[in-house]
């Protein structure tokens, strides 16, 4: 009797070893980058023959620390009867430092470039403060303000330097598992003159189709209140239709 229940418990304890060392299996560290590239395309002929082209990007890099690093990236293109009507780059990158869970210092860089706006390229290097109101599992908020500089150059000119001010906001709300809402602003104002200012906006939807690949869209708007030529208009929109790589 004894034997029957000396070999009962050697059996338990091996059957209970890989189960303990499987249940204690370290997991996969998280990534440290992530993010996504993307483009689309669209081609029309006919009476009217138009080409349209977009590509983004965005990158951030995470190592699970106070710092939080991040780039993006959107270029626009387009042409009706061989002749460009939008050629738009938009680039940026800023590099967060976490005060509290809700609260963060940052430093950033945007670069824009608009021949249609008659930008050459406009530079605004900027630091300061930001906060999360909202900070959920199902959605986040963010705003920021701050302060820096602003060089701009416009074709025939000299480029033109200023202090800046800055703000922004940002939204993101998981729809569904496979699905989310985005939403963002930013604005930028010289300090040499209130008036001239350049806001962005957008707002989409994205959702899955499969693993590593979604489909995003978007509307976007570019608006500055005063620009170089007075037949130049200050407001440009833009509606998104691409399909994005995630990794």
């Amino acid at each position: 009797m004894k034997t029957t229940v000396s070999v009962a418990v050697v059996v338990l304890l091996l059957l209970a070893v890989p189960a303990t060392c499987s249940a204690q299996a370290p997991q996969a560290p998280p990534k440290v980058y992530t993010g996504n590239f993307g483009a689309g395309f669209s081609l029309t002929g006919g009476n009217s023959d138009t080409t349209n082209f977009n590509m983004s990007g965005e990158m951030t890099r995470d190592p699970k620390t106070r710092n939080v690093v991040k780039i993006s990236g959107l270029y626009l293109r387009s042409s009706a009867n061989d002749v460009e009507t939008v050629d738009r780059l938009l680039l940026g990158f800023r590099d967060e430092y976490t005060l509290s869970k809700r609260t963060f210092v940052y430093g950033a860089f945007g670069y824009m470039r608009d021949p249609f706006k008659d930008i050459s390229y406009l530079l605004n290097p900027q630091g300061g403060f930001g906060y999360k109101p909202i900070l959920t599992d199902r959605a986040e908020m963010t705003v920021s303000g701050g302060a820096g500089g602003v060089w701009e150059k416009n074709s025939g000119s000299d480029v033109h330097a200023s202090g800046s001010l800055n703000a922004g906001e940002n939204i993101t709300v998981k729809l569904t598992g496979t699905s989310k809402f985005i939403q963002s602003f930013a604005g930028l104002w010289k300090m040499s003159d209130f008036e001239d200012a350049l806001y962005h906006f957008t707002v989409g939807v994205t959702t899955a189709l499969f693993k590593q690949a979604e489909l995003k869209v978007e509307f976007v708007d570019d608006y500055k209140n005063v620009t170089p030529n007075p037949d130049i208009k200050k407001n440009d929109t833009a509606f998104i239709v691409s399909f994005l790589y995630k990794f």
